[in-house]
């Protein structure tokens, strides 16, 4: 028997006025999914415990088998395994967003958490330089995916409250500095990025071509090296994962997966989706299990784009869920869920129970018309469903 994953990003949504009181999910054409759940078991389960944010590096850790009680340290040292920095144990990783921060005199509020969505070329350029510049012994910056980077702080410090920058779109930036032991080091840094990135030829480029300047950094998700018993230990398979991210690919990382870097995967709306299901493919040759992550409609709903969403769910389905359900053979099982609920409305996560549907081998139909929030019945634990994909 071998497995797929496959986890659309912040798929999971409230009813939409727009929509007739529907979720996307409940309206999206997606006709693949519907029959998983027709002929599977439609269950939800919880990713977020309670006293964590609902961010991905909670929600994923659970999807992938682990409980954030007993594993989870932080989001940046995640990230970090995914993109193949080594932590000391005396090391605090932090993400270090590239953002647009607007002024609105007398106010500075955060116009756009990525920088603009800036390109990963583009981006790359500026943190190369902003080591060139900042870095030192004690903190290193180190380039990743888009507006997704990583600042290493050697001996630094861990114990102080952080704000993801999703969390404030057009909000005042002042009320959600970092607090606490270090903070006061964290906004220097962020203050001084800012003169550094003012005038830099990439972000005057730019904005010749009418485009946000990514004019700070931003840092949060701190955290020590975490440490993972690997999936083969915890649940008796070898896998591999799929995705753009470093935080999803952090965590396969950890749990001592393969993670192959995929051409055009972009953890963005313009992502390769059949690149992705092409490469699950080969790996299933391989693995026992393999994860396929789609950021897309997690980044529509951030954008507060009904339109985009729907579009997003529509592709995975079509270019990811039809394909690898036509190709893979009949000897694989299936597991289709999101990590948490990313409502338009608010613009980012929310925790709640999300649904998956399990197809495949040794199913269970139940009779559910359609993939959506409202169909699941029995409520599972992220480790508690694993162990039932896995062993029924």
């Amino acid at each position: 028997m071998k497995y797929v994953v496959i986890i659309g990003d912040g798929m999971a949504d409230f009813p939409i006025d727009e929509l007739g009181g529907k979720t996307p999910l409940q309206v999206a054409n997606k006709p693949s999914m519907d029959m998983m759940a027709r002929k599977g078991f439609m269950g939800n389960v919880v990713t977020v415990p309670p006293g964590y944010s609902p961010g991905s590096d909670v929600a994923c850790m659970s999807i992938f088998g682990y409980d954030p009680a007993k594993y989870y340290t932080g989001r940046a040292p995640i990230e970090a395994s995914g993109m193949g920095i080594v932590m000391d144990a005396s090391d605090v990783a932090f993400r270090c967003n590239l953002v647009y921060l607007e002024p609105r005199l007398p106010r500075v509020v955060m116009g756009s958490y990525s920088g603009g969505h800036i390109t990963t070329e583009e981006a790359a350029e500026l943190v190369r330089d902003l080591e060139g510049a900042m870095g030192s012994d004690q903190f290193r910056f180190h380039p990743g995916v888009s507006y997704r980077h990583l600042m290493m702080w050697r001996n630094g410090k861990a114990e102080m409250k952080t704000t993801p920058p999703h969390d404030i779109s057009d909000q005042e930036v002042i009320d959600h500095l970092p607090k606490g032991d270090g903070a006061d080091t964290l906004i220097k840094l962020m203050s001084d990025s800012q003169l550094f990135l003012k005038d830099h030829p990439v972000n005057r480029k730019r904005q010749e071509r009418d485009l946000l300047p990514a004019n700070s950094i931003w840092l949060w998700g701190q955290g020590k090296k975490p440490y993972f018993p690997s999936f083969v230990e915890k649940y008796s398979a070898r896998g591999a994962v799929v995705a753009a991210v470093d935080l999803v690919k952090g965590i396969g990382a950890l749990a001592g997966f393969e993670t192959p870097r995929i051409e055009g995967a972009t953890g963005y709306l313009d992502t390769n989706y059949g690149a992705k299901a092409r490469a699950a493919l080969a790996l299933l040759e391989r693995y026992d299990i393999v994860y396929v992550h789609i950021e897309a409609p997690d980044e529509a709903s951030h954008a507060g784009s009904l339109k985009e969403k729907l579009r997003a769910i529509e592709r995975i389905d079509a270019e990811v869920v039809k394909f690898l359900l036509e190709n893979a053979g009949r000897d694989v099982r299936f597991l289709l869920t999101t990590d948490h609920a990313t409502p338009i409305s608010m613009k980012t996560h929310h925790a709640c129970p999300v649904p998956f549907v399990i197809y495949g081998e040794g199913g269970q139909a139940r009779g559910v018309s359609a993939y959506h929030e409202n169909a699941g019945a029995k409520t599972m634990t992220g480790e508690e469903m694993i162990t039932f994909f896995l062993k029924g």
